[in-house]
């Protein structure tokens, strides 16, 4: 089955050309549905910029769009592909030796798009974790536990369950009774563990994450630094969302699950766990600030987004009303203070007013 809807973008381009605006209006007219996917392996490549090539020239054949980091030791991604054409994705991975029945984690809920375009990077690592893998064996694994084996473990007085996501994600969602680092990355994350596990060597460790590539380094760390009992959710939250649903079993995931694609959050119960930054109310809306100077990801309600034109702060609602000449000048001079952190910090709630 062929794909043309993105013939605009000749098969040898190996980057976008178009704006967002064009990219929108292309989306919006492909006269079929799409599903958002996400998958990871750890994987030994000689060459990642000549399978860069390779991967881009055969996922823009496929009308692939999303976000694909490469590195000599994997492949980590988030795709949306037409529906139309899972089974000849599928086969295509299928006939990779690297990829050969990978498993593929489909979204719980698909919005108008998750992706306008495809971008594949090569990077030093598929997930930066700030680890030197020279000095442990990365492959020495934790134990997956199948998203049933977990959820009846999940509330077990016995065991350590680890959130191994950053807090923005956690505040929206999280498993019932988890321990929640309160880290800005993956590579933050990972020494706060530690330090909370400290003495609990030979207690039942469970591990969980948004699709498991995190868990799959975190575990593999854990085991090297001396504890025994290391598990971690095979699939991650995606998978358990998925298979718990399909059981008839409640879901012990309470709230939102944080995606890093255009819908920045998927939702596995009504729980609301998280306040609007702006005016206080439950909220878990995640959205970046409007100001392209300041661009912070925080929660704002959608009354409180249409009133201060969702931005974060005062400040940045007087940067976008200035003039296209004064906000060039403004951003050239390299002054520009955002009127918070710039990252959303937990209950950080800043009431204000747009100036009359």
């Amino acid at each position: 089955m062929g794909y043309n809807a993105h013939a605009m973008n000749s098969p040898k381009r190996l980057y976008n050309i178009f704006s967002k605006e064009d990219l929108e209006s292309k989306i919006k007219a492909e006269p079929f549905a799409r599903l958002t996917l996400s998958f990871y392996r750890y994987f030994r490549l000689t060459d990642p910029f000549k399978e860069r090539q390779l991967l881009y020239e055969d996922f823009n054949a496929l009308g692939v769009l999303g976000r694909i980091y490469i590195a000599s030791e994997g492949i980590n991604a988030q795709v949306s592909i037409p529906a139309q054409l899972l089974n000849d994705f599928k086969s295509y991975l299928d006939r990779r030796e690297h990829y050969k029945s990978m498993p593929l984690k489909i979204a719980l809920e698909e919005p108008e798009h998750s992706f306008l375009k495809l971008k594949i990077k090569v990077r030093s690592k598929i997930l930066a974790d700030g680890l030197n893998d020279e000095n442990f064996d990365v492959r020495d694994v934790g134990e997956h536990l199948d998203a049933m084996e977990f959820h009846k473990l999940v509330g077990s007085p016995d065991v350590a369950l680890i959130d191994m996501r950053n807090h923005y994600e956690t505040e929206v969602g999280h498993f019932e009774g988890a321990y929640l680092p309160k880290s800005e990355t993956f590579r933050d994350a990972l020494p706060i563990v530690e330090e909370h596990l400290k003495g609990k060597e030979d207690q039942k460790i469970l591990l969980y994450c948004t699709g498991g590539i995190r868990c799959e380094k975190a575990s593999a760390y854990l085991k090297h630094k001396g504890f025994k009992d290391v598990n971690q959710l095979h699939g991650g939250i995606i998978q358990y969302a998925h298979e718990v649903k399909e059981s008839g079993e409640e879901s012990k995931y309470k709230g939102v699950n944080f995606v890093f694609d255009g819908r920045l959050g998927e939702r596995v119960t009504s729980d609301v766990l998280s306040k609007c930054s702006s005016c206080g109310i439950p909220s878990d809306r995640h959205i970046n600030c409007a100001n392209d100077l300041c661009h912070k990801l925080f929660i704002q309600c959608r009354s409180c987004s249409d009133s201060k034109k969702s931005v974060c702060s005062p400040r940045c609602y007087e940067v976008i009303q200035l003039e296209p000449e004064e906000f060039e000048k403004l951003k050239r001079s390299g002054t520009f203070e955002a009127g918070f952190s710039k990252t959303y910090r937990e209950g950080e709630i800043k009431p204000w007013e747009p100036p009359k």
